[in-house]
């Protein structure tokens, strides 16, 4: 299945300034967490606050969900989340490695970081806002709970249903990465108050995390705009990697 994202013109009219920087991943090997991964949540706790677009973007996300009819306060964007988790409890919870790995990528760079089990998909992943009919699989109270997204809501879906509610709030249990996941799909996303530049650097390090798990992966990493609606092509590999 050819796997490259797209994006709904409703997207681009509601944020013209949203970035989205996709990256198609073959042939890494997850593992459990160990202590690399926990001390790799650590310095991204330590450095949440070194990047001066953060408070700005956050904002910027809490106003984007508003538009949209959601209530950040209540279901916030899944990076807000996050820092506030790591704000509370004064670290995370380590996962496995590829878990870990972006979401300290997230924390550092405070952007909305998604990571997806290819498997799990029964068509290439689409942003759009919803009908209200779409089904989404989750989890409440320990037990499968079937849930279907208010209309006008923003959704990452595919042929199957909803894969992530309210842009980036919460995920699916189907497309989920597990220890075993080998093919992978990620999305960082980025609003006016984070520079383009930072995405891309966002998303190189997330690539050569990946590559230091697994030297053999193959990435393919393409950048979506009001200019590129599409998706373009970019090249997320330094020579001499």
């Amino acid at each position: 299945m050819p796997f490259h994202p797209k994006i709904a013109p409703e997207i681009f009219a509601l944020r013209p300034d949203f970035t989205a920087l996709s990256l198609y991943v073959q042939g890494v090997a997850n593992r459990p967490s160990d202590e690399a991964s926990a001390q790799s949540l650590a310095q991204a706790i330590a450095a949440m606050d070194v990047v001066p677009w953060a408070d700005a973007h956050l904002e910027a996300w809490r106003e984007t969900y508003r538009a949209f009819g959601a209530k950040p306060n209540r279901t916030p964007s899944s990076v807000e989340a996050l820092r506030k988790r790591a704000l509370r409890d004064g670290q995370l919870r380590p996962t496995n490695a590829v878990v870990d790995l972006y979401n300290a990528v997230s924390l550092r760079y405070a952007v909305p970081v998604g990571g997806e089990d290819v498997r799990g998909y029964q068509s290439p992943p689409t942003l759009r806002r919803a009908s209200g009919t779409e089904p989404f699989d989750t989890m409440a109270e320990g037990a499968p709970k079937m849930e279907t997204p208010d209309p006008g809501e923003v959704i990452w879906c595919d042929a199957g249903g909803v894969t992530c509610r309210r842009w980036n709030w919460r995920q699916g249990v189907r497309t989920q990465i597990n220890d075993n996941t080998r093919d992978m799909w990620f999305v960082l996303e980025r609003l006016g108050p984070m520079p383009t530049e930072a995405l891309i650097a966002a998303g190189s390090e997330l690539a050569h995390g990946l590559w230091r798990l697994s030297p053999a992966a193959v990435i393919a990493a393409s950048l979506f705009d009001t200019a590129r609606p599409e998706g373009a092509a970019i090249d997320l590999l330094p020579q001499g990697r």
